[in-house]
């Protein structure tokens, strides 16, 4: 009898924070999603899933079936560095002042977080390997841990080096030449072990099996199939020169296209000597092969990742910096800011959202990235950020969306896709329009035709109102690109 008195004062104290019969327990608190975020250095959409029927891509062609494919996403800029700078700043080149390769993006970036150092600011381990940024430009304090032998990338230049069995550092071919021009490829006698890429999978699949008591950011940039189309020769192989198709051109394509247009094209460059070597098909056969290649290493990544603890609870997303013109328009290479130098592939699985086998087709371009990303997570979308959350497409991809992708190449040269048209407008005011229904192939060039005033009203309204200008870009003027960066961010924010 003495016992009862402490038991009724437990009681008391238990009774009023116990849950009445029948009512619903509060949910747990989801742990946040891991990110596993692959990038591939220009890949163009010569992919099997997006239509190329030469396209040997079975494992990016599986990726695809298992969330959302868009069919329709563009770059921020069709250039390496620009278009990395602008994903994962969330600013668009125009704002940052970052337009080219030759600019370094550290000092310009400076007043906001990138996309991998605000999520590590708020509680995720963020590391990386491979070519996220564009190499050149390192910053280690962004990531807690970043792999770098495979981080150094120059442009068109073979930074991605290969071993051979004897520790030389290149792998041996019995190529007798490297390539045509500035256009660089062979075969290489050597397994993919032997290459950069998949020491890079490598990596990543270590991290995604260890131990982290934080969820993970884990960023996977693929070199291949940026030049040079240097790999191993069994994924040539795969496409006999015989069975190679070129894509269809039009050899007075460039007739009415303004002469900024034609100065991008550059067709006395490296077109004119891809025809006089008549080597145009085995261009493309080595292209074709680097993009195998390619998928092989995410094969080799989905295989471990479909084994590691976080398969379940972890974001999967996969782009490509820009695309890649293999004579289409007499034009080679990125640089341009038609359909083949702007579109990509780009792939999101997100547990418990998407649906397996969906596909969009709204158009959308990169800068959606930071802000989607930071939504799947739970975070706040950080102001700065120039691009909506696609979350609802990811729902639902039918779902309505009234936006153009755009894209910037330059100072004031901008790009508007939209599902039925693609308006250009270069900085000398002179214009492209092309009706993408009737005309995928952007042969003929409506911005003349005034039928179309309205569409080229609608989609440049949708180009960006601030453009900071390059040091080259004010009359020889010796501008600081950071002061102009600061002054169009001030003047954007009304202060």
């Amino acid at each position: 009898m003495k016992l009862i008195p402490p038991l009724l004062a437990l009681a008391a104290l238990v009774l009023p924070f116990a849950v009445p019969a029948g009512a619903q327990q509060p949910k747990q608190q989801q742990a946040r999603p891991n990110i596993l975020f692959i990038a591939i250095d220009d890949m163009n959409d010569w992919v099997r899933y997006l239509g190329e029927e030469q396209a040997k891509t079975p494992n990016l062609d599986r990726l695809a079936q298992r969330g959302v494919t868009f069919t329709h996403a563009y770059c921020a800029s069709p250039v390496c560095n620009p278009s990395r700078t602008a994903l994962m700043s969330g600013q668009r080149s125009s704002t940052t002042g970052v337009y080219s390769n030759g600019i370094d993006w550290r000092p310009l970036v400076t007043e906001v977080p990138t996309l991998n150092e605000y999520f590590r600011s708020n509680g995720y381990y963020v590391c990386g390997a491979g070519k996220i940024y564009h190499g050149s430009y390192p910053r280690d304090k962004d990531w807690d841990e970043y792999h770098h032998e495979n981080a150094v990338d120059v442009d068109d230049v073979d930074a991605a080096k290969v071993k051979n069995k004897k520790g030389k550092g290149k792998a041996a071919s019995d190529a007798t030449n490297d390539g045509v021009g500035g256009i660089k490829f062979k075969p290489l006698n050597c397994e993919d072990a032997d290459m950069v890429d998949y020491d890079t999978v490598s990596y990543t699949l270590k991290q995604l099996n260890k131990s982290h008591d934080k969820p993970l950011f884990m960023a996977c940039g693929l070199h291949k199939p940026h030049m040079p189309w240097d790999v191993p020769k069994k994924y040539y192989d795969m496409f006999p020169l015989d069975k190679v198709q070129l894509p269809k051109v039009l050899e007075t394509d460039l007739d009415d296209i303004p002469p900024a247009g034609k100065r991008m094209a550059k067709p006395e460059g490296d077109h004119a000597d891809i025809l006089k070597s008549g080597r145009w098909k085995e261009a493309v056969q080595a292209y074709l092969a680097a993009i195998t290649f390619s998928d092989a290493m995410v094969g080799r990544l989905m295989e471990g990742f479909d084994k590691s603890p976080l398969k379940d609870n972890t974001i999967v997303i996969l782009w490509s910096d820009h695309g890649w013109h293999l004579g289409e328009k007499q034009h080679w290479r990125k640089f341009a800011l038609w359909e083949e130098a702007t579109r990509a592939p780009f792939l999101m699985t997100v547990p418990g959202l998407t649906k397996p086998g969906s596909v969009c087709d709204r158009t959308i371009d990169y800068m959606s990235i930071y802000p989607t990303l930071c939504d799947l997570a739970g975070l706040p979308i950080p102001k700065h950020c120039e691009g909506p959350s696609i979350k609802p497409l990811l729902a639902d991809s039918k779902a309505a969306w009234d936006r153009p992708a755009i894209t910037t190449h330059g100072y004031q040269n901008h790009a508007a896709r939209s599902e039925a048209y693609r308006y250009i407008r270069y900085a000398d005011g002179s214009e492209e329009l092309y009706d993408e229904k009737a005309d995928p192939l952007e042969w003929k060039n409506l911005a003349s035709d005034s039928n179309y005033a309205s569409v080229k009203k609608q989609l440049g309204e949708w180009f960006p109102k601030t453009n900071v200008p390059t040091p080259n870009e004010r009359g020889g003027e010796k501008a600081n690109p950071d002061d102009a960066a600061k002054k169009a961010r001030r003047a954007a924010k009304g202060k």
